[in-house]
């Protein structure tokens, strides 16, 4: 068979990979080395030491890797054990590598059961297969890059601003997800809006009527052909200040008759925080009728059994009456009652709305759902809707 030439003091030259022929191992640099087999293949190895231990990787066939590209991989390979990192884990992981549009559906799997709107679930995979597949959903995503995104998302960025804007905020939890993965060290998408047109985001506030109207549209709403439960449904949202999701999707479980009171799991709220509610007389009374009228769980249930009301049976009847209001209308309508007819304290409104304090430190320290506080000022709010107006209403106790 020959002498093997276990050693190599000159480092190999092209000519030479392609005209040896013997069988062994021919050394390079970086624990490189040239490996001829009995049958003649020739092939790509590199000694490495990873966690203390010598091993072998195989950097391909001479066939397809030159010996320039294998001294570059080596190279890289050697830097990247100094470094305390794992060359043949990364090489393995990068085989694996899911391309953009394989990202999206791990990471909406993962997600998925923590949405609590199942349309804004199926909105955010259509978005980013309309706007931002075609463009890179099937490169790796490791390989995406910020010019990729800025393409994407430039045809939208000012027609379409709010869709971009989410679009955008989609493609950097992908992102996210892959830095975490260990896929990528970057979020592409975090240095792009520099680089597009600037847009003045409008703000857009729900329709509301004035307070003094809202009792007028409930006595609307009781006077027409509804059906019954939608009819309750509309007057115990306005009585609650509550949302229509919340609304829709109570159920008897998270009511409690005797104490006069509806909480709300952190899983149906905006904020993510229980809710609960105090309920003034009038509140509860509904309730004993809408009891009456259903046996299911849900209190105020849609037009199929079990399932609950769609978000567009209130909003279209209170379209239908001519009341110039969207249902989320009302909560601003009783915020604006509290702050001009009511000396309640901010912190009672805003808690009574189930808003979040944005200020870390107040939030810290306002712990107290301030309930007993908040349960006068609905029974003001219920009184006031019954056309029972005074002045300036002095709540008791709500200074604080």
């Amino acid at each position: 068979m020959g002498r093997k030439p276990a050693s190599q003091k000159k480092r190999l030259t092209a000519a030479r990979v392609q005209q040896t022929k013997e069988p062994g191992k021919y050394y390079d640099e970086n624990g490189l080395y040239l490996r001829i087999s009995a049958t003649g293949s020739k092939v790509w190895v590199q000694k490495v030491t990873i966690e203390g231990k010598q091993r072998e990787m195989g950097l391909g066939s001479v066939d397809h890797v030159s010996l320039a590209q294998a001294r570059d991989q080596a190279l890289t390979n050697k830097n990247a054990t100094r470094d305390g990192r794992n060359p043949m884990l990364e090489r393995a992981r990068e085989k694996n590598i899911l391309t953009f549009d394989d990202a999206v559906g791990r990471v909406y799997a993962i997600h998925e059961p923590t949405w609590r709107n199942k349309k804004h679930a199926a909105q955010f995979l259509a978005t980013l297969r309309q706007y931002a597949s075609p463009f890179f959903g099937a490169k790796k995503v490791s390989e995406v890059t910020s010019a990729d995104v800025m393409h994407a998302l430039l045809p939208i960025w000012l027609n379409k601003a709010e869709t971009a804007r989410r679009v955008k905020q989609r493609i950097s939890l992908i992102m996210k997800w892959a830095i975490a993965e260990g896929y990528r060290k970057d979020d592409p998408s975090s240095s792009i809006e520099q680089a597009l047109p600037r847009t003045k985001r409008e703000v857009t506030h729900r329709k509301s009527i004035p307070y003094d109207e809202v009792a007028d549209c409930i006595d609307a709403v009781k006077g027409s052909k509804a059906n019954m439960t939608t009819k309750l449904a509309i007057e115990f949202l306005v009585l609650t200040a509550a949302r229509s999701g919340e609304v829709r999707h109570a159920t008897w479980s998270e009511v409690d008759l005797e104490t006069a009171v509806w909480t709300v799991p952190a899983k149906r709220m905006k904020g993510a925080i229980e809710h609960v509610v105090p309920l003034p007389e009038r509140a509860v009374a509904l309730l004993l009728e809408a009891r009456d009228l259903h046996d299911g769980e849900l209190v105020f249930p849609g037009a199929k059994p079990g399932r609950a009301m769609s978000d567009m049976t209130m909003s279209k009847l209170i379209k239908e009456l001519g009341v110039d209001a969207d249902v989320h209308g009302f909560r601003t309508s009783f915020r604006v009652w509290v702050q001009e007819r009511t000396n309640a304290s901010f912190e009672v409104a805003e808690k009574a709305l189930a808003h979040k304090t944005k200020n870390k430190v107040v939030a810290a320290y306002a712990r107290s759902n301030q309930l007993e506080k908040r349960r006068d000022l609905m029974q003001r709010w219920a009184d006031h809707l019954a056309k029972d107006q005074g002045n300036v209403v002095q709540i008791g106790g709500l200074n604080g």
